[in-house]
């Protein structure tokens, strides 16, 4: 029973901090009112599986199998969306996070000033300019820059960390201004948490947190450190208040892994915290000022600033043309100005001028090393048993299936050798096509040889596959305790045999699984399936059919595996 209340528990905590792509919105888990007891749930799952009665084939070993690079499992950088186009006869690309790069109302700051400098009629040796801006956060671009998948005229960060990690990446850039527009990250506390948390702990401060979330006193949730630049910012911030004088010790390390151990999953995007905040399911949570002044729900919040400040530095590269640098250090001044400055301070920019940063005593080169210091350790001490469940029913040909190989052989890079793995495919029979095992080398190469087998015919019994994966997990955490059970089922979503959605949501519900689903070419009510198997324990929905799909599974095994 003990293990029913963790899953139900902790895990139900942790995942709620992931996106429903598939309609772009959390769903609230009303099927849960009609769970199953976590062993009736286990007793009806043995039940049915026993009925289904799944073969088990034999994986080839890919002695050949393709060392995937992350070049490979980045999508066009048109997925990005290029929120303003220059048209002078000189036009220089700038990339800038969101904070400052929507389409809209106080988030188009550096979109007006944009459209502004390209309206004012400057021209560079007889020649037009302008700037185009595109839509993308701090940490996807240093991923496309580092791997050679796009290249920026100019790259604006939210902070300074992301450029040290340029250039201690090996790309040469150069500064151009420290800030164009003053912001900090911080801590959000409900009022109420935070009333209680002074009286205990004093002022609010990142070392504060830890320990009353430690002690029980309060959940503090933060986002992925991989792409999210508060979420990198507080990373280091933890590790500096486990060790100050080496925030990579090997006692900061061990302290992180024991915090991990209770700590929610990593969120996508702030949007995600806010969601959980206002279901209560964190009292805490990182976060821009100049988010937080423009996000009326979080009224009852208070806010403190923390890490390192945001100022949005810019960082120019190579230039090979003299007049396109002099446009950059035209746009830079043109930002600096005191009606950019002035309009910036508008939409919540330019606030608390008088906090200075928190000096982590780090380099580039230990941002980095930072990363993959949570990478390894996001999980604590719990490893990760996941199956893979993938449709090979005759719908999936063509197209589909091809998508389906090469999201999980991209992608498998970024899962941790300490998972343990396994892959199930379906038509209207279920094959255990690897059993579940740790990812080490052998396991991948059975894991890539098993998806480039994939036979496809018959029909879609999607749910039964659903829950011989589950009876998969099950099984194998009796031999690894405490760990994080999940499932990824891979699908266009048109189930026609087998058990229907609403005979296995109890059992899905009881059992407390994560199931995370991707689909693959959807129809409007296959969406909604797929979206209501993943909502039952609030896991995530991406729909494949985007172009960016591998950047999304990129970041969600970066975050869950």
């Amino acid at each position: 029973m003990r293990k029913g209340k963790f899953l139900q528990g902790a895990l139900a905590l942790t995942l709620a901090l992931t996106v429903t792509a598939c309609n772009g919105s959390m769903t609230s888990n009303s099927t849960l009112e009609n769970a199953l007891s976590y062993d009736d749930a286990v007793t009806e799952l043995n039940t049915f599986v026993k009925k289904i009665d799944p073969k088990t084939t034999t994986a080839r070993l890919d002695v050949d199998m393709d060392n995937a690079s992350v070049a490979d499992s980045l999508a066009d950088i048109s997925t990005f969306d290029l929120v303003l186009e220059g048209s002078g006869q000189i036009n220089i690309e700038i990339a800038a996070p969101s904070e400052f790069s929507g389409s809209s109302y106080p988030d188009e700051w550096l979109v007006a000033v944009g459209k502004k400098f390209n309206e004012a009629g400057y021209t560079v040796d007889g020649q037009s300019v302008s700037v185009s801006i595109r839509k993308i956060s701090s940490g996807e671009t240093l991923t496309y820059i580092t791997s050679g998948g796009y290249q920026p005229d100019l790259y604006i960060p939210s902070n300074e960390m992301w450029g040290d990690m340029l250039v201690s990446s090996g790309v040469s850039a150069t500064k151009l201004t420290d800030r164009i527009a003053g912001n900090t990250a911080g801590i959000l506390m409900s009022k109420d948490v935070y009333n209680t948390y002074k009286e205990k702990y004093g002022d609010v401060t990142v070392d504060g947190v830890l320990k009353a979330a430690i002690a029980g006193d309060l959940v503090f949730a933060y986002t992925n450190p991989y792409t999210s630049a508060t979420g990198m910012n507080i990373l280091c911030s933890m590790l500096h208040a486990f060790d100050s004088s080496n925030p990579l010790s090997d006692s900061a390390v061990d302290q992180l892994v024991q915090y991990q151990n209770n700590a929610p999953t990593a969120a996508y995007t702030t949007s995600i915290l806010k969601e959980s905040a206002a279901k209560g399911i964190i009292d805490a949570m990182v976060m821009e000022e100049q988010t937080y002044i423009n996000t009326p729900e979080l009224k009852d919040y208070v806010y403190t600033p923390a890490g390192v400040r945001h100022d949005h530095p810019v960082y120019s590269f190579g230039w090979t043309d003299d007049n396109e640098l002099e446009v950059a250090n035209l746009f830079v001044e043109y930002c600096q100005n005191s009606d950019s400055q002035n309009m910036a301070k508008e939409r919540g920019f330019n606030l608390h001028e008088d906090y200075v940063s928190e000096d982590y005593g780090m380099s580039g080169s230990d941002y980095l090393s930072a990363q993959k210091v949570w990478k390894t350790n996001k999980n604590g001490t719990r490893p990760t048993i996941a199956v893979f469940v993938t449709d090979v029913s005759g719908s999936m040909s063509g197209t589909r299936i091809n998508a389906l190989r090469e999201s999980l052989l991209n992608t498998m890079q970024y899962i941790d050798s300490n998972s343990y793995i396994g892959l199930v495919s379906y038509s209207d029979k279920v094959y255990i096509n690897l059993p579940i095992g740790q990812f080490d080398n052998k396991q991948r190469a059975y894991f890539s040889g098993a998806v480039k087998d994939l036979e496809l015919g018959g029909q879609t019994a999607t749910y039964d596959a659903v829950l011989v994966g589950m009876k998969m997990l099950i099984d194998a955490s009796e031999e690894i305790p405490n760990a994080n059970l999940m499932l990824f089922v891979l699908s266009d979503g048109a189930q026609n045999a087998g058990y229907e959605l609403k005979r296995i949501t109890p059992i899905v519900g009881g059992l407390g699984i994560s199931v995370y689903t991707i689909g693959y070419e959807m129809t409007e009510s296959d969406k909604k399936d797929l979206q209501t198997l993943s909502s039952i324990n609030e896991a995530v929905c991406i729909d494949a059919s985007s172009d960016d799909i591998v950047n999304e599974l990129r970041n969600l095994f970066n975050v869950n595996m």
